[in-house]
């Protein structure tokens, strides 16, 4: 007990040193921090939502347009598996969530079946009337896909917002089909809706060159074809083109796209991938001279001539932009398309105001409870509730310090389980110094009963830790949005709490007990 390692000692000054060291950006403004020596952390403390103000929107992700694209894929593959055979049938068409069609021959119903079911084992048929013939998933596989919809959705929605540079967003599965996502500091969210709200499917079509501009008027082209409107601000320009339905190479083989500048206009550069540079290559080769619509979302932004094949799999995409949309188109494309619409559902703005306000009452609070907390521990325990008080003053530092070095965000509820962990750190001290009460009585001396009751108060200390650090554990694990600010600012305290409370005032206490060599405990 009386004897403590030069190095650890060294130690402990060192870990308090760097606590204070990470603070000292929080003391500062965003431009004064970034100002700070190099060797000094930059790092400052993440307010979230509830503290800084900004945005928060709720989005749900429409899985039965995911069913629905399945479907429609369904009645092309089982047309296609039809003509193969020459097979002939009636009525194709999606009802609900099953493909349904009749054989002209019902006799041919059960080789049929087992034909789609060779095509794809997930699929399950079912033999009506009159060799009617419905197709369908299991529930099982339906779930599935909606799940995998929504998860897939949640990953591009935290990319795209993670390439807007935007700090410390929050972003959350709510629920079975929807996200939440919350953007501190962000006052108007026009932009950051405009991006999540686009599905950013990227297709390659060529345009069909028999079409005439009365079919694209009327929308309907030959077979095979689609009319997709045009978004390109060109005075001669077509509003709509007639186009290939198939697409000559769709946008999941992109690997990169950046906004460039081209003869001073704004353009978007792209890449492929080896294979995507392969197809590419031969459809700009095998169409030279032919329209090329780049389609997003069903709807056209260009269409330039391809000129030359394009053979290094890396192109262009110039459609009349300003800086800002070749930027935002660069960073849907970068992100990826989602794999299902997504639909916002309701939309909060959270002025600073009411922030100022919670910070202001957070302090309030957070202050009050450490200045009742000094006074009953020096009055309770003299000289020894001074040094437990250093402690705690100790252990708020270093959790601020942790906090900002994970860049975890400080919530209102955070701020709760703050001050809830200045009680933690201070119950330790209690039981040790009950102990060392306790020992004395006994008729142990000063420096036994000191010894005594460091060590065998803790086991208290370290299970009565360790079960709420098992409580916020569960809550960060099984919580959402508040509960999880809550539970990591208190397992963060709790933490810190076994260092300030065990080590660092044993260093103290110790120190005082060589220096004065006292006869009597002053508790």
């Amino acid at each position: 007990m009386l004897y403590i390692a030069q190095w650890k000692i060294a130690l402990i000054l060192l870990v308090c040193f760097l606590g204070f060291a990470f603070n000292v950006p929080n003391l500062l403004s965003v431009p004064d921090a970034e100002r700070l020596p190099r060797w000094l952390p930059h790092q400052q403390l993440s307010l979230g939502l509830d503290l800084q103000g900004g945005s928060q929107i709720l989005l749900e992700v429409d899985t039965d347009a995911v069913i629905r694209d399945r479907m429609e894929a369904l009645v092309d593959a089982t047309r296609n598996v039809l003509r193969q055979r020459g097979i002939g049938y009636l009525n194709l068409g999606i009802e609900g969530a099953t493909v349904v069609f009749k054989l002209r021959d019902a006799s041919q119903a059960d080789s049929v079946r087992e034909l789609l079911r060779k095509e794809d084992t997930q699929l399950q048929t079912r033999l009506g009337e009159a060799g009617t013939i419905t197709v369908f998933l299991t529930e099982q596989e339906l779930r599935e896909r909606r799940r995998a919809a929504v998860e897939q959705s949640l990953e591009i929605v935290r990319r795209r917002i993670d390439e807007t540079g935007m700090r410390e967003p929050v972003i959350q599965r709510q629920g079975q089909s929807r996200i939440v996502v919350q953007l501190p500091g962000v006052g108007d969210p026009q932009r950051i809706k405009r991006l999540l709200g686009k599905t950013a499917k990227l297709n390659f079509h060529m345009v069909e060159v028999g079409a005439t501009p009365e079919q694209a008027a009327g929308g309907r082209g030959p077979a095979g074809t689609v009319v997709m409107p045009s978004d390109e601000r060109r005075s001669s320009g077509p509003a709509q083109y007639v186009v290939r339905k198939r697409p000559m190479l769709a946008g999941e083989r992109l690997v990169d796209a950046r906004p460039s500048f081209q003869d001073g206009a704004p353009v978007v550069n792209f890449r492929f991938d080896t294979l995507g540079a392969k197809q590419f290559g031969k459809a700009t080769q095998d169409n030279v001279g032919k329209l090329m619509a780049i389609a997003l979302d069903d709807r056209i932004i260009s269409a330039p001539v391809i000129r030359e094949p394009i053979l290094g799999g890396s192109g262009i995409i110039s459609g009349s932009f300003t800086t800002q949309e070749a930027q935002d188109l660069a960073l849907l494309l970068r992100a990826g398309a989602l794999p299902a619409p997504l639909n916002v559902l309701e939309e909060r703005t959270v002025g600073p105001g009411l922030g100022a306000d919670s910070i202001h009452a957070g302090k309030i609070a957070c202050i009050a409870g450490v200045a009742l907390i000094i006074i009953f521990m020096v009055m309770t325990y003299g000289l020894f509730g001074v040094f437990s008080c250093v402690g705690l003053l100790v252990n708020l530092v270093l959790t601020m310090a942790v906090m900002s070095l994970l860049q975890a965000t400080l919530t209102l509820p955070g701020i709760a389980g703050l001050v809830l962990s200045v009680g933690v750190t201070i119950d330790s001290n209690v039981l040790i110094f009950e102990r060392m009460r306790e020992e004395l009585r006994a008729g142990r001396s000063v420096v036994s009963a000191m010894d005594t009751g460091y060590h065998r108060a803790m086991t208290t200390i370290i299970d009565s830790n360790l079960t709420q650090l098992i409580a916020s554990l569960a809550l960060y694990a099984f919580g959402t949005g508040p509960i999880k600010g809550f539970a990591v600012t208190l397992s963060i305290g709790i933490a810190i709490s076994m260092f300030t409370a065990i080590t660092l005032t044993r260093v103290m206490i110790v120190a005082w007990l060589r220096r004065t060599r006292p006869t009597a405990l002053p508790i």
